[in-house]
């Protein structure tokens, strides 16, 4: 095997290996799922060399600097305060979904219209139209491939989200039973039941260490579970409506949901404290996200907007 390049991987934080191997190219991931701040690089460069043979002497001084620039971007404080960017007027029947791409560069929109559309975030300017469908654009999302999907046989209501965690070893699933269900991915076995809400689960979703779970419900309220116990750490308790959209920053300390209360909050992940409300959507608000950094915040809403804070 050769090493041809390490590549930095911020969230969750990690150094990615590409390297040679009977000709051809692949990659392997150094997972820095306990890095802090205060962690010591020279120990940590050690033990890295150690357990992997392609990280030779040579290299040392290279990861050194890349775990030290994770290091400088975990030193960073998220006490943000976003602002309304922009307004884009999207479609012309309401939106059902938004999603940024990695880099968060551009968005796309879904809608009631049958359209998908592509956005650049900076301008608001319209890049594309994906047209075709021949009903309701419900659920949307930029090109991120992973592993296989079985057919998960639990749940006794329509399934409302799916979604792998990040190494793609657990699925979880949300649905209008009540309950989101964790599974094994390598077999599509469940290995555990979420409960607690009172009403259909609308959302869920990993943070991106896949250390968190949260959910959101229509009876207005929003769980965080430790997908290690598997038990609520905290309810989110604020929104007047029933609750359609949820997402973790990508440093994993803050919740973003959306509702049908018109508002979108900013939430503390261990605490359950409201930090922000956005105002301003004139209709519910189907959907939300952070961008990759976790500076910026799309919401899409029933009246016919998309609004960028920052």
């Amino acid at each position: 095997m050769k090493l041809k390049g390490l590549l930095l991987r911020y969230y969750p934080p990690g150094i990615m290996l590409e390297y040679e191997k009977s000709g051809e190219l692949r990659t392997k991931s150094i997972d820095l799922l306990n890095l802090s701040s205060s962690s010591d690089v020279n120990a940590l460069v050690e033990e890295i060399q150690k357990a992997e043979p392609l990280i030779t002497a040579s290299r040392s001084d290279q990861v050194k600097l890349l775990i030290q620039r994770l290091q400088d971007k975990l030193r960073q404080h998220s006490n943000h305060k976003f602002y309304l960017f922009k307004v884009l007027r999207a479609h012309i029947l309401p939106l059902t979904n938004v999603a940024l791409n990695k880099s968060g560069s551009c968005f796309i929109t879904g809608s009631y219209d049958r359209t998908c559309k592509v956005w650049d975030t900076a301008s608001g300017e319209e890049l594309h139209t994906l047209e075709g469908h021949r009903n309701v654009v419900y659920a949307i999302a930029f090109n991120n491939p992973y592993g296989k999907v079985y057919t998960l046989i639990g749940h006794c209501a329509e399934i409302s989200s799916a979604l792998f965690n990040w190494d793609c070893s657990l699925i979880l699933t949300g649905s209008m039973d009540k309950t989101c269900m964790l599974w094994d991915a390598t077999n599509g076995k469940c290995v555990a039941t979420l409960t607690g809400h009172d009403d259909e689960i609308l959302d869920s979703c990993f943070d991106y260490t896949g250390k968190l779970i949260a959910t959101a419900s229509a009876d207005g309220t929003a769980r965080v579970f430790s997908a290690a116990t598997r038990k609520c750490i905290t309810k989110l308790e604020g929104h007047e409506g029933e609750i359609s959209k949820i997402s973790f920053n990508p440093q994993g300390n803050h919740i973003l949901t959306g509702s049908a209360d018109k508002t979108a909050r900013i939430w503390d992940a261990q605490t359950g404290q409201c930090l922000q409300v956005l105002e301003g959507h004139t209709d519910e608000i189907f959907s939300c996200a952070f961008n990759y950094k976790g500076n910026i915040i799309i919401t899409g809403s029933k009246d016919n907007t998309c609004r960028i804070w920052r």
